[in-house]
């Protein structure tokens, strides 16, 4: 408990942001592609995870990732189950790093449906938490997605994402409640709204000790959710990218102080397999302090 107390207080009250490390599925291909690993490169999903698998120990172990930025890292299931020089990937970021783990625990996203997706069901959520906390993971992530301004469809997303958040506390974890909003949608500024109304209803329905962090896209309005940040129910909100490019992503942010970044394709930009080991230190150095001082912010 005294692991959890003091993972907790970092992610609570530390400057810094969390790294997003948790592509997975459909989404892996592309952030190996960013890399400069193309499919042509490997053969088959055993080759593709273990390339994915590679690129996030070569971020983790660089000398820039470390606790003095970086608070808190996502995981996807197989990087969990992963070994770093022989160690278990959550007992390195902890022990070694300073930085506390995360794990990705949704199964992808469900067709659209009133503007939204929401997350396709998780029937072994239970075994899965209880294989997170055996692993030392601290909390989850959980993303749904939201594509305009759909008043049902966000109530449904956001009880969705409650629902699944109880059922982590329940298991000991602390739940990272993801209802991104499309970047690109028409309708960006008016979703938002409405899911900050729901987001601050559902929180009010929430007990002593049953925290949540949230990660939402960079709103529209600066300071949209200073409340949801100021609510005694929230460790912290974090930010994600959304398809913002670094400075972008980071320029937005700065206009919201009570919000840090997670940021994941913007963490890797300009990353490529074939650097030397310095250019790659470099090249992370530059994103980590850019996204450090938009989080400071």
């Amino acid at each position: 408990m005294a692991t959890k107390a003091a993972q907790r207080a970092r992610i609570a009250t530390e400057t810094g942001f969390i790294a997003a490390l948790d592509q997975s599925g459909g989404s892996t291909p592309k952030a190996l592609s960013q890399y400069g690993v193309e499919p042509s490169d490997y053969s088959g999903d055993a080759e593709m995870f273990a390339a994915v698998h590679a690129m996030r120990t070569r971020i983790i172990t660089a000398d820039a990732f470390t606790s003095d930025k970086v608070l808190g890292a996502i995981l996807f299931e197989r990087t969990m189950d992963g070994e770093i020089g022989g160690k278990p990937t959550a007992q390195v970021l902890w022990e070694d790093r300073g930085v506390v783990p995360f794990l990705k625990i949704d199964k992808g996203l469900a067709e659209e449906a009133n503007g939204v997706q929401l997350l396709n069901p998780m029937p072994e959520l239970g075994a899965l938490l209880a294989k997170a906390n055996a692993a030392g993971i601290f909390g989850t992530k959980e993303r749904s997605l939201i594509h305009s301004a759909n008043a049902d469809g966000i109530a449904a997303v956001v009880a969705q994402q409650f629902d699944v958040a109880r059922q982590v506390i329940a298991a000991g974890l602390v739940p990272i409640v993801e209802p991104e909003v499309n970047i690109h949608s028409d309708t960006k500024a008016e979703a938002e709204e409405m899911l900050n109304t729901e987001i601050l209803k559902h929180l009010d329905t929430l007990e002593d000790g049953q925290d949540v962090i949230l990660k939402l896209s960079i709103p529209s309005k600066p300071g949209l959710y200073d409340a949801a940040a100021d609510h005694a129910r929230v460790v912290r909100v974090v930010a994600l990218s959304g398809g913002y490019s670094t400075d972008e992503a980071c320029a937005l942010l700065a206009q919201n102080h009570k919000m840090i970044a997670s940021f994941s394709r913007a963490l890797a930009e300009g990353l490529n397999v074939k650097m030397t080991d310095a250019e790659f230190g470099a090249a992370l150095v530059g994103n980590i302090d850019k996204i450090y001082s938009a989080s400071a912010a």
